[in-house]
């Protein structure tokens, strides 16, 4: 019997125009409601962009968010990670000697990219980032907590961006992809899974009655988590490996279509 479901966002619940069948969703939703199965979204953006997708429930659901570095349950706040001002500088003088890296430093109160990034790529981010503020120049000494960085690399060479990312700096941040020559960087043991185990300790759910989808690199954590863990059609080779089951497309609405059968 599912008692907990937690969805990836961009891949997996929405489509490619960054949108979902509302009323399909509702309706499934209202049922959960019913049955006290609760509804997780677990995704690497931003708690501020996660929320807006949710308005009408997002004080009934909880939120993994940023990777799992801040996890908001039912408008309470639960946990939030925290990276060193020494570990924020140290990796803030590594990205300034490599051109091909952009960034955006991720904190509680707000997102923060420098001035210096093309107006293309801070436009970009305010899609993942509703709170973005374009600062002179990024600094510990901002005042924020701040927990993750999202950084833009050339696509091609993603893979050799994270290998480097994980060795260089090895127990101190984990690169993960989250697609498309984006790579974040968290602090390790903070992941999708780590805040999905916090609120089934909250809710006294085990593992086996879980249900949780995702495409990409950053949700493989939870779908080995889970029992009933499913990859998208569109998802990655690795990421079908993981998963005990697939599930139709993001385009197809695949999510939806899975939960409808779960929950009859």
């Amino acid at each position: 019997m599912i008692k907990l479901v937690a969805v990836d966002m961009d891949g997996t619940f929405l489509n490619g125009q960054k949108e979902y069948n509302k009323k399909r969703f509702m309706a499934i939703y209202e049922t959960m409601k019913e049955r006290d199965i609760k509804f997780v979204v677990a995704s690497g953006n931003q708690y501020y962009q996660l929320k807006s997708f949710f308005s009408e429930i997002a004080s009934e659901i909880s939120f993994v968010a940023e990777n799992g570095a801040l996890i908001i349950s039912e408008n309470e706040e639960l946990f939030c990670g925290e990276m060193t001002e020494v570990l924020v500088d140290k990796m803030l003088n590594f990205f300034e000697k490599d051109l091909k890296i952009q960034t955006i430093m991720c904190g509680r109160k707000s997102a923060y990219t420098s001035q210096k990034e093309t107006s293309t790529f801070i436009e970009g981010g305010r899609k993942y980032y509703h709170k973005l503020e374009v600062v002179d120049k990024l600094s510990s000494e901002i005042d924020d907590i701040i927990f993750k960085f999202a950084l833009n690399v050339p696509r091609e060479e993603t893979e050799n961006y994270m290998e480097m990312f994980n060795t260089q700096f090895q127990n101190e941040v984990v690169a993960v992809s989250s697609g498309n020559g984006a790579i974040d960087l968290i602090i390790p043991g903070l992941h999708k899974a780590n805040g999905l185990q916090l609120l089934q300790d909250r809710w006294q759910i085990e593992a086996e009655h879980m249900a949780t989808f995702g495409d990409g690199g950053n949700d493989l954590e939870m779908l080995k988590h889970a029992k009933h863990s499913y990859a998208m059609k569109n998802a990655s080779k690795k990421v079908k490996e993981v998963a005990n089951f697939e599930a139709p497309s993001n385009e197809d609405e695949g999510v939806l279509v899975v939960l409808e059968e779960l929950i009859k």
